[in-house]
């Protein structure tokens, strides 16, 4: 399931949670931009025993963005085979997502700040969302936060 969302001083923020364990989940927040050419936002995993986030990713108008490819996996609602994946170009941000029996579509959400630095860290969960409704409310929500629309 996928909410927009808020914090107490009302930013736009969306939140992913997964339908088969509530508690694991992604957030989109904290979004801002300096020009034209990029947006830079938060994202916040959390899971059973863990909380991570990665303060500011960046995404460019010019590159293949999240929506994009999430847009993609709605057009095959229907299923594919194996893994497709999207990331950042700073590489911190990368969605992996699988397709399983029963419409279902685990997406797995990796944040990893500063992937070139040595000594570094990584994170990871897993949504599964129903393919249909729920990956479509999941596209819109995340196109409304990347450019500033109110759903």
């Amino acid at each position: 399931m996928t909410s927009p969302d808020g914090d107490f001083d009302d930013k736009p923020g969306v939140t992913i949670r997964c339908r088969d364990n509530p508690s694991v989940g992604v957030t989109f927040r904290d979004r801002f931009s300096f020009d034209a050419d990029s947006v830079h936002y938060a994202v916040e995993l959390r899971a059973p025993g863990l909380t991570a986030r990665v303060a500011e990713v960046v995404a460019w108008i010019w590159d293949s963005d999240l929506t994009t490819f999430l847009e993609g996996l709605v057009a095959d609602y229907r299923g594919w085979d194996g893994e497709r994946s999207w990331q950042t170009d700073d590489r911190d941000l990368r969605v992996s997502a699988v397709f399983r029996s029963g419409g279902h579509v685990g997406l797995t959400w990796a944040v990893r700040p500063w992937p070139q630095a040595a000594g570094g860290w990584s994170a990871s969960v897993t949504t599964w969302l129903e393919a249909g409704e729920q990956m479509a409310s999941l596209t819109a929500d995340v196109r409304s936060f990347l450019t500033e629309e109110r759903p």
